[in-house]
């Protein structure tokens, strides 16, 4: 358990994690409920988790894509600006939050996305890192339960005591998720690393020189299943 006290930056608000955003304040103010830090954290956990559908196939890498008010204004993100989301209410609500990141293997990735990918490994995954009860407590609200009752998920759930991470199986006992490399903790959102890192690795997809903007086209990003897309 990592009790490192949090830097007076991880109560602050940045161009990316734009925590004082109205819509924020608006969204703390309707969603942050209970007598607790705890309690507040939970319920916006929740909130945005079941909130805001995960949708991996509308990626906007840009800087207006990846704010934390712009999940607000489409109503659905992937696994790094859901964390994003999830980290400026919990400022805007007084606690203490930062993004940490880690490269995983999902194993229920489709032969066409490891095909097109050339790998396996999704770079950047991000979820969130809250502190409560003077110990920080991952928390990770990519996937809503929707999804996770369509394709046999287990739901991550949260209660602000210990770390919401990605299930190694589903529910069937099929192999799902696998943490290879863990990134660290950022205080801001690191969209500059994140791009050049998708640029190297994912170059079918996003080439050097391609736009950041609106990567929708014919590869489906981290967590698809193998089943189905998550569009479906």
């Amino acid at each position: 358990m990592n009790t490192s006290p949090p830097h007076p930056d991880s109560l602050a608000p940045t161009a990316l994690l734009d925590s004082a955003h109205p819509a924020i304040k608006a969204f703390v103010q309707t969603h942050a409920l209970g007598s607790t830090e705890r309690e507040r954290a939970v319920a916006l956990y929740y909130a945005v988790r079941d909130g805001f559908r995960y949708d991996p196939y509308r990626i906007d890498l840009s800087p207006a894509g990846m704010t934390a008010s712009a999940v607000l204004a489409a109503g659905y993100g992937w696994c790094v600006p859901k964390a994003a989301l999830l980290t400026a209410a919990c400022r805007a609500a007084g606690i203490p939050a930062r993004l940490g990141f880690a490269d995983v293997r999902n194993h229920l990735s489709t032969e066409r996305m490891r095909e097109t990918m050339k790998t396996d490994i999704f770079a950047w995954h991000g979820y969130t890192d809250i502190w409560l009860e003077g110990a920080w407590h991952k928390a990770t609200p990519a996937f809503n339960i929707e999804l996770c009752e369509k394709f046999g998920l287990l739901p991550l759930e949260f209660d602000g005591t210990s770390d919401s991470i990605y299930h190694p199986f589903d529910r069937a006992g099929n192999r799902h998720m696998e943490y290879v490399k863990q990134r660290g903790t950022f205080n801001d959102l690191p969209l500059t690393e994140i791009v050049a890192t998708f640029r190297e690795i994912y170059s079918n997809w996003m080439p050097e020189g391609a736009s950041t903007s609106h990567l929708n086209s014919t590869l489906p990003p981290p967590f698809s299943t193998a089943r189905r897309s998550v569009t479906d």
